[in-house]
């Protein structure tokens, strides 16, 4: 298919049935292995669907060509945007479906289709939205390199082997890493490659050696033999997205006890291969081969490809190359690693009791005895506590107590209930420019409030306010005052317009949406239609017009007036005008000849004298006239769609009208200022920087430890009601582990938000104490309970959907604190960590960080 074909469009059948066509092939399709999806850009696809359900073939609503422009890095290499979201960014539509759409509404020219397969991974089948794209180069000749997308499930012999000669493929992951694809039958998912990758072949010499075997050998295995550095300063490779998973690695690995069992050997006694809840062992083993490379000072970067390859063996969530929270895989790391070398060959069924009134001591220490008979291992005697829980019935009050163990504390972080949002706010007053204002609402509530706190600051009242979320130069949405501010999201760019005062005799006004668009110097016949090509541009504006000047002429010196600033210099007109001119661009030119008249119009003239009742003195109906004929060379008006592109009759389309504002590409050079136009004004409220708040990690603490009632999800059955109750629960710290893990939660969910808490936890680095909220007061060694010191970080720097994790060790051997980022390790300071973690206001901590806190000499915090 040629651009000029994808450009051009059929004629579409009935917007009904496009609707019945389009949306029985999305229902019924389904997911087939080798099967063609497209991508469509989301905003573009709910415009169709706004246009085929209204019914109208005029609707304000038509969407235009096929436009996937915002899906792209950029319009010369056609590159897809990285972390683009299902449903929020694009839309998945099958073949059949995008056929017709392309048919129907053609697409923007050389846009590229975004076809993607369908492809059959372990457990499920999806479209690759991202193909994996690998670098391809040989070794004689490294600097020719070859950009290819293939499928994960791609065979590696599709790497086009050349026939006739003996080769090899090498996978380099980093500059100072390659590793021999040994099996070239195996798929890119098995292999582990990833995107950004690079693949060099090389071929046997005629002497018989191989090139990577000469002295100018490629940075491989052999380089690192001879590197001598501190045990554990050694980064991971990232293998595609494995941040999450070296962080958390990172953290792990300066865990000293943890560490010492594995460097040691003594976990190869107490593999456990026969748990069917483990993983025969596997994961135990692939860690440890890490932990002893790390562990070894003979590198200063190890490739987990081995390790990465299990896990997702074990768990298919981790499966392929997006990013996770490393909270997750702590979790079932440490589950794994339990089960693999759990002591206990065969689990005894125990049934568990409740306290009926007996000591919590009693209680507690028969809990832990249960909770050891099943699981014993390295994990249990390194991460796991003990929680009290108690449940209170709220009808008959019975108290249920029981003691559970806890392999880390999920610490909630306080929920704000309010929200801070920036808007533009546009003035009547066509010389203000806009002025972008900070408002704190509630975020929990309406556009109504919004324009209650907007009307604070500019004394404006609310009810003359119109709040519009502004995109590419047209509206893309103009909220109704009742709707809630949950549907606004932070990146989106929101203008509150003032309206006009609606006069005593109560006319009834129409909110017309105002459009700039400026013509082009050819007209566009290859539409079929002879009109002028246009092309948006400026701020759109919202007004509120008596019905009564609807008129083209009344719009006319509406607009005139509305745009009548030192930036818009219409000759003769009725604008207001200003003493000084505090722009710094040239002033408007004013139209030359626009007062001079033919001897026609002279004639005319006449004519109109003759049938005027009584003209003012000093106003010629020539003079009138020319200036009529001036004013309107500077801009035709149109009725147009919701998007600007279609041109309607006055008076069509739907609810809100929509118009548009011509001009002429020189008049708009001459009388319109645009780059005065799109200036605006912070106001005051911007300057206040915007205060994080600070939470001390105690407050977390015993707000976790705060008595909370059951969701209706997760209700108790009480054995005395004999139904399921909404009980009163609170939790509290009995005993605490040699090794704490503390994770924040910055994720708050509830029924209609997700939202992540950006608030800076503050904390110690040493003599985290415990014993204020600890039940269990003493200990048999007479060793203080409760007292703990950082030993390792894992933080997250980005936003809800992208990030990067980091991470922050300090070294069991030496006691220095390193800064570890994938493959590159540096040292750190200690005020350099607090820094860091602290006061990142410019960067966004994700949602659920794995804190680790050890005991005594040892701890480690993750944020």
């Amino acid at each position: 298919m040629t651009a000029n074909s994808r450009c051009s469009a059929a004629e579409p059948p009935g917007l009904e049935t496009q609707r019945r066509e389009i949306e029985s092939l999305l229902r019924e399709c389904e997911l087939r292995a080798g099967d063609s999806w497209y991508v469509v850009e989301h905003r573009w696809f709910e415009q169709w669907k706004e246009f085929v359900e209204s019914g109208d073939q005029n609707s304000s609503s038509f969407p235009g060509q096929i436009d996937n422009t915002e899906l792209f890095e950029d319009l010369d290499s056609y590159h897809l945007k990285e972390r683009l979201v299902e449903n929020e960014d694009f839309v998945l539509v099958p073949a059949e479906a995008w056929h017709k759409l392309l048919a129907w509404y053609g697409m923007v020219e050389s846009h590229p289709p975004l076809e993607r397969k369908v492809v059959d991974l372990p457990s499920t089948l999806k479209v690759e939205v991202y193909p994996v794209e690998v670098f391809l180069c040989l070794h004689s000749n490294m600097e020719n390199v070859i950009t290819t997308q293939f499928s994960r499930t791609d065979n590696i012999r599709e790497f086009v082997l050349p026939a006739g000669s003996e080769c090899r493929l090498w996978m380099k992951s980093s500059d100072s890493n390659c590793e021999r694809l040994r099996n070239i039958h195996m798929s890119v998912l098995d292999a582990c490659l990833s995107s950004g990758m690079t693949v060099i072949m090389e071929t046997r010499n005629a002497d018989g050696t191989w090139p990577s075997s000469r002295p100018q050998i490629m940075n491989s295995v052999e380089e690192q033999d001879s590197y001598r550095g501190q045990p554990g300063v050694c980064g991971l490779t990232n293998l595609g997205n494995t941040c999450f998973m070296n962080s958390a690695l990172q953290c792990l690995s300066n865990t000293p006890p943890l560490t010492e069992y594995f460097l040691q050997s003594s976990y190869l006694e107490e593999l456990n291969f026969t748990n069917p809840l483990g993983m025969k062992g596997e994961i135990a083993e692939a860690y440890a081969d890490v932990i002893k490379q790390m562990w070894s000072g003979r590198h200063y970067s190890v490739v987990p490809r081995v390790f990465k390859t299990k896990v997702g063996h074990f768990a298919s969530q981790f499966l392929g190359y997006q990013q996770h929270d490393s909270q997750e895989l702590l979790s079932f790391l440490l589950d794994g690693l339990h089960e693999d070398l759990n002591r206990v060959k065969n689990k005894e069924y125990i049934e568990l009791r409740d306290a009926d009134g007996r000591p919590d001591q009693e209680v507690a220490e028969e809990a832990w005895r249960n909770h050891r008979r099943r699981n014993d291992s390295v994990i249990v005697d390194t991460f796991h506590g003990l929680f009290k829980s108690t449940l209170v019935c709220p009808e008959c009050r019975k108290v249920s107590v029981t003691f559970d163990p806890f392999c880390y504390l999920s610490i909630p972080l306080p929920v704000s209930k309010e929200r801070v949002m920036e808007v533009f706010f546009v003035s009547l007053d066509p010389y203000a420019k806009p002025v972008q204002h900070r408002v704190v609402v509630p975020k929990a509530g309406k556009v109504s409030d919004l324009c209650s706190a907007l009307s604070d600051m500019t004394s404006v009242p609310p009810t003359q306010m119109v709040v519009a979320d502004v995109f590419n130069h047209r509206f893309y949405k103009i909220y109704n005052a009742d709707e809630s501010l949950s549907c606004i999201l932070d990146r989106d760019d929101i203008f509150v317009y003032e309206l006009s005062v609606q006069e005593e005799q109560q006319e009834e006004q129409v909110l017309l949406a105002l459009y700039l668009r400026e013509r082009s110097h050819y007209r566009d016949y290859g539409s079929g239609s002879s009109s002028y090509g246009t092309s948006l541009f400026g701020h759109p504006l919202l007004l509120g017009v008596p019905r009564s000047s609807c008129s083209q002429e009344a719009l006319y010196n509406l607009f005139l007036q509305r745009l009548a600033t030192e930036n818009t210099s219409p000759c003769g007109d009725t604008s207001k005008t200003t003493d000084t001119d505090t722009s710094s661009e040239p002033p408007a030119e004013q139209p030359p000849q626009a007062c001079e008249t033919t001897e026609e119009e002279k004639e005319e003239d006449k004519q109109e004298e003759a049938c005027s009742p009584s003209p003012p003195p000093n106003e010629q109906p020539a003079k009138r006239r020319a200036c009529r004929k001036r004013r309107k060379s500077l801009f035709t008006i149109q009725a147009v769609n919701s998007n600007g592109t279609t041109e309607r009759g006055m008076g069509e389309g739907g609810t809100q009208p929509y118009v548009a504002i011509d001009w002429d590409p020189e008049m708009k050079k001459r009388f319109y200022n645009e780059n005065e136009a799109e200036k605006y004004i912070k106001h005051a409220s911007m300057e206040v920087p915007q205060q994080q708040t600070t939470v001390q990690l105690q407050e977390c603490i015993e707000l976790f430890t705060t008595v909370e009632t059951l969701e209706e999800e997760n209700p108790w059955y009480c054995p005395v009601c004999k139904k399921h109750q909404l009980a009163t629960k609170k939790l509290d710290l009995w005993s605490l582990p040699e090794v704490l893990i503390i994770h924040l939660k910055r994720f708050s969910y509830t029924k209609f938000t997700r939202e992540k808490l950006d608030s800076i936890v503050d904390f110690p680095l040493r003599d985290l104490d415990f014993s204020g909220c600890l039940l269990r007061k003493s200990l048999s060694n007479g060793e203080p309970p409760s007292r703990y010191d950082l030993i390792a970080v894992s933080n997250h720097y980005g936003g809800l959907r992208d990030g990067h994790y980091t991470s922050y060790a300090k070294n069991k051997d030496n006691g220095q604190w390193y800064y570890f980022d994938d493959s590159k390790v540096t040292y750190a300071r200690e005020d350099q960590i607090v820094v860091s973690i602290m006061h990142t206001t410019d960067t966004e901590l994700l949602g659920q960080c794995p804190v680790g806190l050890l005991k005594s000499r040892y701890l480690s915090i993750n944020l």
